[in-house]
């Protein structure tokens, strides 16, 4: 099993339980400041985990694909609001639990919530990763780091040691991932271009020289699962 994704015995329990829910591309699963009353997990699909910022620029946490859970943040917190928004990037199938229901799952299963919170602390870690990147390391940095966890998470390795990131993003998508403008985007993702350091091909990037990134960005080869987008 890949320990980065929910495990069997979680993805059981929506399987046996849960509602199957099917929403079309760009729709809100929740929103921010929406009182948090069930737990999701997905099925096929995309969905990325957003915030606003003061700033008024869209910064994407996480981009969430099958066998994850969003709204997660909510279980065992009483009166819990979601402190961030879930929109489909693509058709997507979930499974829906009730937050109470899932509670009680795991309350009564000492293996369920072993499993549960070795998956919490993943997320978490994953995220606090991809914070410290976007404070620490610039603008350069944070478009660097999510290059390199896109290759991580969707990469398909070329015959000339090249990664094809299997999963389109506009250039939009990847600023929200970076918390910065698409124009300073399209400029940055410009340079690496003419530099031969990553090509493009029908919204599909390939990085040619991963290594280099990893070098600039002062990599500290964290896990391959948590070196993720997801």
């Amino acid at each position: 099993m890949d320990n980065s994704l929910v495990s069997p015995n979680i993805g059981l329990l929506f399987k046996q339980y849960g509602t199957t829910i099917k929403m079309e591309k760009d729709r809100s699963v929740y929103v921010e400041g929406e009182l948090a009353e069930e737990i999701y997990l997905v099925i096929s699909g995309s969905i990325a985990i957003n915030k606003d910022t003061e700033g008024g620029k869209l910064l994407t946490l996480r981009i969430v694909g099958p066998d994850n859970c969003i709204g997660e943040s909510g279980i065992f917190a009483d009166n819990a609001h979601h402190s961030f928004s879930a929109h489909t990037l693509e058709t997507t199938l979930l499974l829906m639990l009730p937050k109470n229901k899932f509670e009680s799952f795991l309350v009564n299963s000492t293996e369920l919530m072993v499993e549960w919170t070795k998956y919490i602390q993943l997320v978490y870690l994953k995220n606090q990763t991809r914070f410290r990147d976007l404070m620490l390391h610039g603008k350069k940095g944070a478009l660097f780091s999510t290059l390199i966890r896109l290759a991580n998470t969707y990469g398909e390795k070329l015959p000339d040691d090249s990664i094809k990131i299997n999963f389109q993003l506009t250039n939009q998508e990847i600023a929200n991932l970076c918390a910065m403008s698409r124009e300073v985007v399209n400029r940055m993702l410009n340079d690496l271009k003419n530099e031969g350091i990553v090509s493009f091909q029908k919204g599909v990037i390939t990085i040619h020289d991963l290594e280099l990134l990893k070098r600039e960005n002062q990599c500290e080869s964290c896990p391959l699962c948590v070196c993720r987008i997801d």
